[in-house]
């Protein structure tokens, strides 16, 4: 059995390597249902975690760059479950340089803890060109999960993005049966996707307002990601896309649905039974509906029913993934997210299962992402407060370290402004 002591010793006598560091001093929050260790280092080898404790018991090798993380709290990673990569800096077509995506990944991704991110809808190639580059070393950024193109239904391709899909001069992503629906599931997930999405309930406005998918094509989708072991994505936008949803078989309803008002408990009971996992995306609604001039009391009660779903869905024991649909919107602060999650009854760890082991487990990850402990990568968050105190120090990163390499140093990014180096979606 490999004991602490020779793990201590093998370290004290390899050379520092890339991915070697020492977090010393460190308030830690190992996990949501960890107690927390105070005045504590985190001991990492070659991108791994390899010792956790308090100072005094684990000894830090010579050689070994040492993080003094006094005044700081310490968590795993953060993951972001609902994104989208199609700012101009991600394409290929031809690559940008290395420090423009360096810039937009920080001020979407790095700078607010995130070292993995799904996204949930791109297109042209950018998430795969994206991921190459950040995996080669190229640009540093979060690893990064991709559904790709996602599955609208026939007729439905939205009406807030038809303008983007033209100016990129890609098909929009309508499948008309389930036969072909199939073929190109297949080919996404063969080609690398990690998952699949369909718009349930795709809004395309006028007099149809939101255009549910056909049931049958729906299921397609997903059967198609389930026969691969990777998970189906559903935006419901109201009570039928919410039914394709579940007689799909989804994994995770990508947003609340505020417009159909709040969820009844049989409906919650359903959501439970099926599995399902929620990413809430609150902020989106309360940006997106005030930026549309809609009058503040719509807003509000928008916002007041996604409250409400969130507040039924967590308080049943449903899975709850941290998501702001950043690259869709260009609102990157997440003070207001966690805020908002609180305001539906979730306590800071509740909040931090959110971001760490609730989609490490729901992404078949949770053997190597979403704790501080030995064994698991060293994907880690510097705070600079904490959110035992108060929900909002979640977004108050002073550093953010994936692999055991720092990707992000506030002392560094200080004086950056996000709106010099972000290039939002432009949008209807």
């Amino acid at each position: 059995m490999i004991t602490l002591t020779l793990i201590l010793g093998l370290l004290a006598s390899a050379g520092s390597v890339a991915g070697d560091l020492a977090i010393v001093g460190a308030c830690i929050h190992p996990a949501p249902d960890a107690a927390t260790i105070e005045g504590g280092t985190v001991l990492v080898r070659a991108g791994r975690i390899v010792a956790v404790g308090r100072d005094a018991d684990v000894r830090v090798p010579d050689g070994v760059r040492v993080i003094d993380a006094a005044g700081r709290v310490v968590t795993a990673g953060f993951w972001n479950s609902h994104v989208h990569l199609m700012a101009p800096e991600f394409g290929n077509d031809p690559p940008r340089p290395a420090a423009e995506v360096d810039a937009v990944l920080q001020a979407m991704f790095t700078r607010w803890g995130f070292t993995t991110v799904f996204d949930i809808a791109s297109f042209g190639g950018n998430a795969a060109a994206l991921r190459t580059r950040i995996d080669a070393g190229e640009v540093q950024g979060p690893r990064v999960l991709t559904v790709d193109a996602p599955f609208f239904p026939e007729g439905g391709t939205p009406i807030y993005i038809r303008d983007l899909l033209a100016r990129m001069g890609v098909a929009s992503g309508e499948v008309a049966d389930a036969a072909s629906a199939t073929l190109r599931a297949d080919r996404q997930l063969a080609a690398g996707a990690d998952g699949v999405k369909i718009f349930a309930g795709a809004i395309v406005g006028g007099e149809t307002g939101v255009l549910p998918m056909d049931t049958g094509v729906a299921r397609a989708v997903v059967d198609a990601a389930h026969r691969a072991g990777r998970p189906a994505f559903a935006h419901p936008s109201n009570a039928a896309g919410m039914e394709v949803s579940l007689a799909a078989g989804l994994d995770v309803l990508a947003h609340t649905a505020p417009f159909m008002g709040p969820w009844d408990a049989p409906l919650v009971a359903r959501l439970r039974a099926a599995g399902v996992a929620l990413t809430p995306t609150l902020t989106l609604f309360e940006v997106e509906l005030a930026r549309e001039g809609l009058p503040r009391e719509t807003v509000e009660a928008a916002l007041g029913n996604a409250l409400a779903q969130l507040r039924a869905f967590f308080a049943a024991g449903g899975p709850v993934l941290f998501g702001t649909d950043v690259g869709y919107i260009d609102h990157v602060d997440t003070r207001r997210e966690f805020e908002l999650m609180a305001l539906a009854g979730m306590d800071w760890r509740a909040i931090l299962a959110s971001l760490t082991t609730a989609p490490a487990a729901r992404f078949g990850q949770g053997d190597a992402s979403g704790r501080v402990q030995p064994g698991m990568r060293a994907d880690l968050v510097l705070l600079r407060g904490d959110p035992a105190d108060r929900v909002a120090a979640f977004a108050e990163v002073a550093m953010t370290v994936r692999d055991g390499v720092v990707i992000h140093d506030d002392r560094a990014a200080r004086g950056t402004p996000i709106s010099h180096v972000i290039s939002p979606v432009e949008l209807p």
